[in-house]
């Protein structure tokens, strides 16, 4: 099956060029064929439309060049007609495939910086995130350094007894080096998120996801005092997703998830996480907290660029995020949770299953 897609992939810009070729050849024909009063090459505008999006720029600029040359070719070799009109019909249409080509790149241009726009803003929606949890990183960080440094003091003192206990000084070092590895991974995760690459659809593993944007969220969970519940199916398919967005959505909806309870209570902070799949093969992650919930009409602003209702908020954290979800074939959206607080549910189709 793999070989009959990539055979059909190879094939693909064979066809648009012959197909655009063919097009191309027909309204030369057509327009030698009829008299001068009438203006066939007008068609070549749609050669030129098919063509924009699917050839560079270059090529889309030879290939308007070519069909204003075949366009005075023709009004050439056509006999039949006043030539007079047949002037006028070529000006104009020598005029609308010049300027439905300067229009044609212009519009793919302003697509493509659009594009380029909406991942920046990703980028620096990611980048937001991190310095967000600056105290939650570093304190991560810090934990399993102080573990080194610790186990690497007792492995100093069992090496120095007379004679040294070998096997208590091999037990620190082992746990110096799971330290040192859980360091690693926790720096490894940031730089994931921090490191500006395109995104690449692949299954991933929902619950290995949400782990972790636990993760790098856990000590602002546990300094906020704040009651974390996970309730995750089993044996979930895997979604296809870029595993450093979803991510990105996930520690989102909990840094605002831990924003939101900070006027609560601590006794009355709770946080749960839940994934399930239905029976349409969409798996959804849905992060509950305990906080004031959803007040007035805020439910109908809060995926619009730069609404928040935070002092400090920039509005693109949800906004980046609904942008993500939807790109992946998804949906996110919020709902109320009972007795107080709010829910945020995104579904992604399993990986396999049609976008």
């Amino acid at each position: 099956m793999r070989e009959d897609i990539s055979a059909t992939d190879r094939w693909k810009p064979m066809l648009r060029s012959g197909t655009i070729l063919m097009l191309t050849l027909g309204i030369f024909i057509l327009d030698t064929l009829t008299n001068l009063e009438i203006a066939a090459a007008v068609f070549y505008i749609i050669v030129i439309l098919l063509a924009v999006g699917r050839l560079k720029r270059p090529n889309v600029i030879v290939l308007a060049t070519a069909c204003s040359a075949l366009t005075l070719l023709s009004a050439f070799l056509t006999a039949e007609g006043s030539r007079e009109a047949g002037l006028i019909n070529m000006g104009i249409s020598v005029s609308a495939i010049v300027i439905t080509t300067y229009l044609a790149l212009k519009m793919v241009a302003a697509e493509a910086a659009v594009h380029e726009a909406r991942a920046q803003m990703v980028r620096i929606a990611r980048v937001t995130s991190l310095g967000e949890l600056t105290t939650s990183i570093a304190h991560e960080v810090n934990q399993p350094l102080t573990g080194v440094v610790t186990s690497g003091n007792a492995c100093l003192r069992w090496l120095s007894q007379s004679p040294p206990n070998i096997d208590n000084a091999r037990r620190s070092v082992e746990r110096i080096i799971g330290d040192a590895n859980r360091a690693s991974e926790i720096i490894q995760r940031v730089r994931s998120l921090a490191r500006s690459e395109a995104p690449k659809r692949e299954p991933i593993d929902v619950n290995e996801s949400v782990a972790e944007a636990i993760a790098l969220t856990r000590s602002e969970i546990e300094r906020s005092g704040i009651a974390l519940r996970l309730n995750l199916a089993d044996a979930l398919p895997p979604v296809g997703a870029d595993g450093i967005q979803f991510q990105q959505v996930i520690g989102n909806l909990l840094l605002n998830a831990i924003e939101a309870m900070s006027e609560v209570p601590q006794s009355r902070r709770s946080l749960e996480i839940v994934s399930t799949i239905d029976s349409a093969g969409m798996v959804t992650v849905s992060v509950a907290d305990s906080g004031p919930g959803l007040l007035g009409t805020a439910q109908d602003h809060l995926f619009e660029a730069f609404w928040t209702t935070k002092e400090r908020g920039t509005g693109i954290g949800l906004t980046i995020s609904r942008s993500i979800v939807e790109a992946h074939g998804g949906r996110i959206w919020p709902s109320e949770n009972v007795p107080a607080g709010a829910i945020f549910h995104v579904s992604l189709p399993a990986w396999g299953e049609r976008i």
